[in-house]
């Protein structure tokens, strides 16, 4: 692959960006239940265009297509949900739970809550005061937003990171990518994660990573974390923990630990030995990742298959379907512990402990 097409992989994989909080907080109580939903009409497939799957606390599949709608799988019936039937937007970005089983879609029009009937839009509380917390069950979006949002559950905050001069801890101007559902600034949020400890994460267009501990800010302001020095904008997508407590930030050249004795306020060491032809041929970012329930490292990349990392070495899963490599969008560990991955050209796939399979909800 050359510079060229990896240029273009990344303009399309970033005018995509999809927001997780992995590791968000869960309970067994709720209010609704989604078992007999009635909206949206009954459908035989997927869309073969899914960038995200969500399992929510009932057991029912949330598919979020690039346009489509949102797809239903309660494991007899598939349903597709579209603005007909007052969702916001078509193309899906994200789907959340809060802890009273609501359902949250993120879309580049906004926010849609659903409480099992009906679809609401979030409203955005702007104010000049910077409403900056953590609380274990906020919900965190980037799409639409300056810079990302808050949910506390009643209002939906749009919050404002920390300000950096950027030229100089990177060495050079950083680039905007203009797309549809963000502002074009180095600071719109590409990806959000927690962390074990319940830290929120926040990854960058241009402007590195961001660790939020509900008081204070840790900057990760390294040159892989930004515009490259030939042009390539790859972005902070994702961010996963490994078994040593190392973090991950959307790429495999580079491994990070939280050392508050060093300036840096963190750690930094090569994350993994790669063959050549491998670094060569392959690009070494990912754009979705997870932590799975044994601690092993799942991560994507749009057209390089699926790589597992289990503390000593790295493996790679070629994802083709017969007739073309299919391109990877998200991964999502569900309520059984199977992994799945949205993506954009064959619908979604599940992992079945030895191979990555297309999954077909009606046979």
């Amino acid at each position: 692959m050359n510079i060229s097409q990896i240029k273009i992989f990344l303009l399309i994989i970033i005018s995509g960006t999809f927001l997780s909080c992995k590791g968000q907080e869960k309970t067994e109580s709720k209010t609704i239940e989604t078992k007999s939903l009635e909206i949206g009409k009954t459908v035989l497939k997927l869309d073969d265009s899914i960038w995200v799957v969500f399992q929510d606390t009932s057991n029912n599949y949330w598919f979020g297509s690039n346009g489509k709608g949102l797809y239903h799988f309660d494991g007899k019936i598939l349903r597709l949900i579209t603005s007909k039937d007052g969702l916001i937007d078509n193309t899906i970005r994200g789907i959340q739970e809060d802890q009273k089983g609501n359902i949250y879609i993120e879309t580049p029009d906004g926010i849609s809550q659903f409480n099992g009937k009906t679809f609401t839009t979030l409203k955005v509380v702007k104010t000049t005061k910077n409403q900056w917390n953590l609380e274990p069950y906020d919900l965190w979006f980037g799409y639409n937003a300056n810079d990302l949002y808050r949910f506390d559950g009643t209002s939906l905050f749009e919050l404002k990171l920390p300000r950096k001069d950027l030229k100089k801890a990177f060495g050079i101007e950083t680039e905007d990518v203009q797309f549809e559902g963000n502002k074009n600034s180095p600071y719109d949020v590409f990806g959000v994660n927690k962390d074990k400890d319940g830290n929120i994460w926040f990854g960058t267009e241009t402007a590195g990573a961001f660790r939020y501990n509900g008081n204070s800010f840790l900057w990760f302001s390294e040159k892989e974390l930004s515009t490259l020095s030939d042009g390539r904008v790859p972005g902070v997508r994702s961010m996963i923990q490994d078994k040593d407590g190392y973090f991950w930030l959307s790429n495999f050249y580079s491994k990070y630990k939280i050392n508050p004795s060093l300036t840096t306020g963190y750690e930094k060491l090569k994350a993994v030995d790669l063959p050549e032809d491998i670094v060569e041929d392959k690009i070494l970012y990912f754009n979705s990742g997870l932590t799975d329930k044994e601690g092993n490292l799942w991560m994507t990349t749009y057209g390089g298959g699926v790589w597992n990392y289990d503390g000593q070495s790295i493996s790679n899963y070629e994802i083709n379907n017969g007739k073309e490599d299919v391109l990877l969008i998200s991964i999502f560990q569900d309520n059984n512990g199977i992994i799945w991955l949205g993506t954009d050209n064959d619908g979604a796939y599940t992992y079945d402990g030895e191979t990555f399979k297309k999954f077909e909800p009606i046979r």
